[in-house]
């Protein structure tokens, strides 16, 4: 089965006192790219999940999205109350100690109180982000099943055009194929011909070398190789869309085999027809090619 580098999923979670929600997004690319987004104050959390997706995944440009909230806006902070009366004692003395002096103090604000170091902080819940981890950490294999099952569902119509382009390819190149077997006694016939007008042309002229050079122009203009070898491509490309995802990056290589027998066949066509094939043959070629640009 082939598997499509273009998908989306989401997913949701909660625990420990947080919600938080996953967004999942992948596109083509030539090897793994993973880029996450994540909440800086949640240790160890990007290794996590770049360790999951690097075991899950083979290929694409992979964006990882996660933000987290509290339930409730203070639930993760506390009142330090022993700290806050060992300030408020120390405030006491340092107020009587201003008296002493003379010296007249502002009264001091419930908020900036409250703002020093230590009286109001963050609660057990929050300090412990490694549990926090864990519980955000089990929801991101979801999270990744569903976006390969959108890969899948992707890959699956993905095969059925390729299986399409290749079975056209596949009627083009036996259509070639006829076409330049029909041609070859009209070649023979011009290229003999062609030879004697040389000969009767060509006073003192070597007659195997004239032969020679009109061998070397049948041979540059016989395409028997190149039809074989689009055939041999097609039957490769069968294979690989049969064996199934990671095969991407050996059928990009082969489009470019593919292209290369098309362009050189339709250089040695000579034949108004068979080029008029060998352009069809780029065509779709051109236009499987950028479908297998999405194969994983």
């Amino acid at each position: 089965m082939l598997n499509s580098m273009t998908g989306y999923a989401s997913a949701s979670g909660s625990g420990q006192g947080f919600e938080w929600t996953w967004d999942m997004r992948g596109v083509n690319a030539k090897g793994l790219d993973i880029r996450i987004r994540v909440p800086d104050w949640i240790e160890g959390l990007e290794a996590g999940i770049r360790a999951v997706l690097t075991k899950s995944l083979s290929r694409g440009s992979i964006s990882v999205g996660l933000r987290v909230q509290a339930v409730e806006e203070s639930s993760g902070f506390a009142l330090n109350e022993a700290h806050l009366t060992d300030v408020l004692a120390a405030l006491e003395k340092i107020e009587d100690k201003a008296m002493q002096q003379g010296i007249s103090l502002a009264p001091s604000k419930a908020s900036e109180i409250i703002g020093l170091r230590g009286v109001f902080e963050a609660s057990s819940q929050e300090k412990d982000v490694k549990l926090l981890t864990q519980e955000i950490l089990k929801t991101l294999p979801d999270l990744v099943t569903d976006f390969k099952s959108m890969r899948e569902a992707e890959g699956a119509s993905l095969s059925e055009i390729l299986e399409n382009q290749i079975s056209e390819i596949a009627d083009l190149t036996e259509k070639s194929a006829t076409i330049a077997e029909a041609r070859k006694d009209e070649m023979k016939s011009t290229l003999q011909a062609n030879l004697a007008r040389v000969l009767e042309n060509t006073d003192g002229a070597d007659e195997n070398r004239v032969a020679q050079e009109l061998a070397t122009m049948v041979v540059k203009s016989d395409v028997t190789e190149e039809i074989d070898r689009l055939k041999a491509h097609v039957g490769a490309a069968r294979d690989l869309i049969a064996k199934g995802s990671p095969i991407g990056r050996k059928l990009d290589f082969l489009m470019q085999e593919f292209n290369r027998e098309a362009n050189t066949l339709c250089s040695k066509a000579q034949n108004v027809e068979l080029t008029n094939l060998g352009l069809d043959l780029k065509t779709v070629i051109d236009q499987m090619r950028e479908q297998v640009q999405n194969v994983e």
